[in-house]
């Protein structure tokens, strides 16, 4: 049985010298040298944020949760099939020998059994140093079992006496506990994290965790758990540290550029850098970024923004978030992009983009389309242009642009949030927690107890800074709430971070996806999936359970 995920002391990798770390914080050594001088404590430490990324820094396990956590959302659109796993996560067509799903599996485990031997050889209250340690060591596995209970136990306010993950609370590998609940596992995660925010003294930067970090996740937590009042105070607590400011504007629009250290803004970010990472010829390939985009010849550029997400965020054409997606245009024999329009054709059980090349006569915008030509009209309404002509079966609302590079039919509208960094093709440091989403989790705490103008006063300082007009009680969307609003924001500012499943699910909402993508072909496709439905949740790899027979698989 020490083949089982738990034994890892046998193949976990750990970071050691100090030049390393100037390099990059993560690098690493052999484990033989565990504990083999004063040292070894940092040595483990820092091992276990190695593991958060991985050897090659696209294998570890911040890259298998982000494609977990982001590819079952609703901000991004696949443009063709694949033979890798990834697809059943994006299609909701989930399966029991998911590979990826295993590695996230595996790689929790090793990170909590590497946490769990610091945990057990630092006495708390010898110094401060090794408090620091040692806080860090909980931060890092209360965030595992934090994410490893979203992904395979059920959102809290569906019941917390519904399985989630085993609670691995020692290093023995004989010690393999069954599945706990999602209370208790709840309960776990917010006892890690209070105890890591009382132990930890220093901030060392974004790459590392700090009493910040943990308070920044306890926000988190409680705003999952329904805990509002908590929520908020977790949130002021960051906030108020003074340690952390929003970038500005112009910054904020090249965020994906920033290492951690230069965004003022990142609390926790599993930190990779050009001189330590994606060394290899065709690393660059293989990273969460190659799908999003291709840049300069290198990634695959397959997965793109939904067109639900650019609708919303095409409601302001200046809003700075637009940065982070870069539309791949046509261009004519003189270099000029060429004028467009385009919609999405509904037929109520298919979605597909359709385009048009425009025509300016004298002021007339005409376009030829199905055999017939039609004019463009506008309207005006609140400062906002809508663009539409009038089709055989009613107005059609269209996007007046230009025209684009396509595979499969879907436009290319290229994902950069996880490109760029250091300008170096592929490179990115996931953001664990960053000050934005404590203004938002503090507004949609606000709202949920109808302090709308509060709730409101938080999303306007993020709308401030991305150059759109700010909220008021008197000027919401038709039909929308405010919590409505505060979660259209949230899903703006947080897009591509690994969020949206959750923020959905979490809230009772369903998934709504019925917009182009290839989610859509097959013969049982999930045009919406209802927060209540049995895969919200990822199966436990079966491999899991073959070698661990008392581990429960979800329904």
């Amino acid at each position: 049985m020490k083949k089982i995920i738990y034994s890892i002391l046998s193949i976990i990798t750990i970071s050691f010298s100090a030049c390393d770390i100037e390099r990059n914080p993560y690098d690493q050594i052999a484990v033989d040298e565990l504990f083999s001088d004063p040292g070894s404590i940092e040595t483990a430490t820092i091992g276990n944020y190695a593991l958060l990324k991985g050897d090659s820094g696209y294998d570890g396990w911040i890259d298998a949760l982000h494609r977990i956590s982001e590819y079952a959302g609703d901000n991004i659109s696949l443009s063709g099939g694949t033979t890798d796993h990834l697809f059943f996560l994006y299609n909701y067509q989930s399966i029991t020998t998911n590979g990826r799903v295993n590695n996230f599996w595996r790689n929790s485990y090793k990170i909590v059994v590497g946490t769990n031997v610091v945990i057990e050889k630092i006495q708390e209250g010898e110094s401060d140093d090794k408090d620091q340690l040692l806080g860090e060591n909980y931060y890092l596995r209360a965030l595992v079992y934090f994410q490893m209970g979203n992904v395979f136990g059920r959102p809290y306010n569906q019941g917390g006496g519904n399985l989630s993950i085993p609670l691995k609370l020692s290093s023995d590998t004989d010690d393999r506990p069954a599945r706990n609940t999602v209370e208790e596992v709840y309960n776990q995660v917010i006892s890690d994290l209070q105890k890591a925010a009382s132990l930890m003294n220093l901030n060392k930067g974004a790459s590392f965790a700090s009493k910040e970090a943990a308070q920044a996740l306890l926000s988190r937590v409680y705003l999952y758990m329904g805990d509002n009042i908590k929520a908020e105070e977790y949130a002021n607590n960051v906030i108020n540290s003074g340690r952390y400011t929003l970038l500005p504007s112009a910054k904020f629009g090249g965020m994906n550029r920033l290492t951690p250290v230069q965004n003022e803004e990142a609390i926790f970010a599993v930190t990779l850098n050009s001189n330590s990472d994606l060394l290899g010829q065709w690393d660059d390939w293989w990273t969460i970024g190659s799908l999003y985009a291709q840049i300069d010849g290198t990634g695959w550029g397959e997965m793109y923004a939904s067109s639900t997400y650019l609708n919303l965020l095409n409601e302001y054409p200046n809003d700075i978030r637009k940065s982070f997606i870069e539309p791949q245009y046509l261009k004519d024999a003189n270099g000029n992009k060429i004028p467009a329009v385009y919609w999405v054709k509904d037929t109520g059980n298919s979605y597909a983009y359709q385009f048009a090349r425009t025509t300016n006569n004298g002021g007339t915008i005409t376009f030829d389309f199905d055999g017939a030509t039609y004019t463009l009209e506008t309207e005006v309404q609140n400062g906002k242009t809508t663009y539409y002509f009038n089709a055989p079966g009613g107005r059609q609302e269209v996007t007046f642009d230009f025209d684009m590079e396509k595979r499969n039919g879907y436009p290319k509208f290229y994902i950069l949030k996880a490109s760029l960094q250091e300008d170096d093709v592929h490179m990115w440091s996931p953001m664990v927690s960053r000050l934005a989403e404590m203004y938002l989790n503090k507004a949609e705490s606000f709202a949920k107890r109808g302090a709308n103008q509060a709730a409101l006063d938080n999303i306007n300082v993020l709308r401030v800074r991305a150059g759109v007009p700010q909220y008021t009680l008197t000027n919401l969307p038709s039909g929308k709430t405010v919590l409505d609003v505060v979660l259209d924001e949230r899903r703006l500012e947080l897009a591509f971070e690994g969020h949206r499943r959750y923020d959905v699910y979490r809230n009772g909402y369903s998934m709504y996806r019925r917009y182009p993508g290839t989610h859509l072909n097959n013969s049982n496709p999930f045009f919406e999936i209802p927060s209540d439905h049995l895969r919200v949740v990822e199966y436990i790899p079966e491999q899991q359970i073959i070698l661990q027979s008392s581990l429960v698989q979800n329904p």
